[in-house]
């Protein structure tokens, strides 16, 4: 796990090795164990690294690395989690290997299949690898989009790097994109594969950019999609889903520094504990929670009682308001694009850093595969209602035009949206899961970007992936490619790095995915997280009857009571009131973002 930056094109030497010590500096947090750079002989490309050393963490192991012939270089950010199989295919194939990470056996795979290896490899991985011989570049990014990457096109060629902000060192010009802005205020977090930053985009998940000096294409080599379910009964998916939890458990335990647990009172984190247990790796694991001073969201008891009754080491932070209200200025810092999300995140993977740990996992995907958020039921209901009002002549106009005589809800007014929209599945869940409605989202991006509002959305609203079907299955594909890619995986990702802290997802893994694909939706996604449930049977009682308010803070509190006049005065002066606490947070987290990038 690490930081990498870089460009594809010609540069003077002095101006790379520049470019490349910026892009390093900015990105120190992400990668403490050591930093190396390297430009090609030809001055067509230079890497940049920042190392938090996990596998095999000798010196031998740093990064850029080249083949012995210096043919092919990479930089690479991420865990394969089945380097150890493919590097038995290789060796008995001829390659030989100097070190015992998985960044040689990448290398290595590329080498010999191209870009084939990609949909080969089990993990999470954002990489660049370059080709002296042919000048030829690749960016790669895994399946889920785990491992951020952004890159932008320049004069000069192709620019890149795990954050955004390793990115504009290269000197991309700094101008809001009004399409992202309004994506940010509508949902929360800024929509992939656009950017709060014209011309600078994310690489979507799953796709491997080609570059040299003629162009660029882009290809994709997986993605999370359902394939026509498999005849099944319920004891056989149960089964399936008790081995191929084992089996990404496992997996994710590779490592040759120890595994942390960030452990809630939660179904998922639990069920991670009780599958170590279940191979005999709990007594390996630091268990780390946080207690808060809110008896409603505090979890800390129940998490100490699982970490005993499993054999696990459990660590305990209290958190209260005056620590948060501290804390937040370096929490808001770290933020890479603004969040409505993460301050959870930070404050356990500092906890965990604080404890000399690199590794840790976290129960993040859980909801999203086995059918346990609310939205499950709620948007369905949601899309049910809007289909059936929008299919009556002229409703949108009409309740576009009362929502601006009569001023309703926020969650009403995000419904109008569904109802414009024209009642579709997509629309009915980013009303559930949104922060304002379009119209708003859009004011805001105007009035940021110093346009007019029939100019914000010129260029189309944030792509979005198709959805397939209209049942769970397709709720469970919003999740996963919504909610969870843009915010969730994001926030883990920036938030956990910026205290030097791997965050391991065995819950979001290709091979478990693939296999829980194949499972009908009525038994995969049965309410409560049955499956799950059923699959860990080791699930403590207690945990399985508490209330759901997974790995939560109780921030709402924090912000509304304890937090000041400040936090109430957000928003005032602008052409958009922020009624909910959410919404102020989200204008409260951009305008701070704002003032710090431009």
């Amino acid at each position: 796990m690490c930081g990498i930056g870089g460009y594809f094109g010609r540069r003077d030497r002095d101006a790379g090795q520049h470019l490349l010590d910026a892009m390093q500096r900015v990105m120190l947090h992400r990668g403490p164990d050591g930093q190396g750079t390297w430009i090609d002989p030809r001055q067509c490309a230079g890497l940049a690294h920042v190392r938090l050393a996990i596998l095999d963490p000798r010196p031998a192991g740093a990064q850029p690395m080249a083949t012995g012939d210096g043919r092919y270089v990479i930089s690479y950010n991420g865990e394969v989690y089945n380097f150890q199989e493919l590097r038995v295919e290789l060796e008995a194939l001829g390659v030989s290997f100097h070190t015992g990470t998985d960044t040689e056996v990448i290398l290595h795979a590329f080498r010999q299949w191209g870009t084939a290896a990609l949909s080969r490899l089990r993990g999470m991985f954002a990489l660049a690898i370059w080709d002296t011989e042919e000048s030829r570049g690749w960016l790669a990014r895994d399946g889920f989009g785990i491992k951020p990457l952004y890159y932008a096109a320049t004069r000069g060629g192709l620019v890149f790097g795990s954050e955004l902000r390793v990115v504009l060192e290269a000197g991309v010009p700094i101008v809001l994109d009004p399409a992202s802005v309004a994506g940010f205020f509508a949902t929360g977090s800024v929509p992939e594969p656009g950017t709060l930053i014209q011309g600078v985009e994310m690489l979507p998940p799953g796709q491997v950019l080609a570059w040299s000096e003629e162009g660029c294409h882009t290809q994709r080599f997986w993605e999370p999609v359902f394939p026509p379910p498999a005849p099944m009964g319920h004891l056989d998916a149960v089964q399936l889903a008790s081995n191929a939890l084992e089996d990404s458990v496992r997996a994710h335990f590779v490592s040759d520094v120890p595994v942390g647990l960030f452990l809630s009172g939660g179904i998922d984190s639990t069920a991670l504990l009780a599958l170590s247990a279940r191979l005999g790796l709990a007594d390996q694991l630091a268990a780390f929670s946080i207690a808060v001073d809110d008896a409603a969201a505090d979890e800390s008891a129940v998490a100490a009682r699982t970490a005993k009754r499993f054999g696990a080491h459990h660590h305990v932070h209290k958190l209260d308001a005056r620590a948060a209200r501290e804390s937040f200025p370096e929490f808001l810092d770290a933020m890479d694009v603004p969040s409505v999300d993460g301050f959870n995140t930070w404050t356990v993977s500092r906890f965990a850093h604080d404890n000399g740990f690199k590794v840790v996992l976290s129960g993040l995907g859980g909801d999203e595969l086995f059918g346990g958020y609310p939205s499950f039921q709620r948007v369905p209901r949601l899309h049910a209602a809007t289909r059936l009002i929008s299919g009556i002549p002229m409703a949108g106009a009409t309740m576009r035009h009362l929502a601006k005589l009569r001023r309703l809800p926020p969650r009403w007014r995000r419904a109008v949206d569904a109802v414009v929209a024209g009642g579709t599945l997509a629309a009915s869940y980013r009303a559930y899961r949104g922060i304002f409605s379009l119209p708003e989202a859009v004011q805001l991006a105007a009035h940021y970007c110093g346009m007019d509002t029939n100019d914000v959305l010129r260029g189309g609203w944030p792509q979005e992936t198709a959805v397939q079907g209209t049942g769970a299955q397709a709720i469970s594909q919003l999740e996963l490619t919504r909610y969870m890619r843009n915010q969730l995986l994001r926030d883990s990702d920036v938030m956990s790095m910026s205290h030097g802290l791997e965050l391991r997802l065995p819950l979001v893994d290709r091979t478990l995915f693939d296999t829980m694909a194949t499972v009908p939706a009525a038994l995969r996604l049965q309410p409560g997280k049955g499956l799950l449930r059923q699959a860990v049977p080791e699930l403590p009682a207690e945990v399985l009857n508490a209330p759901k308010r997974g790995f939560s803070f109780p921030v709402r509190k924090w912000l509304e009571q304890d937090f000041g006049a400040g936090f109430r005065e957000v928003g005032k002066g602008l052409p958009v009131v922020a009624e909910e606490w959410y919404q102020k947070w989200s204008l409260m987290t951009f305008e701070r973002w704002r003032a710090a990038r431009l």
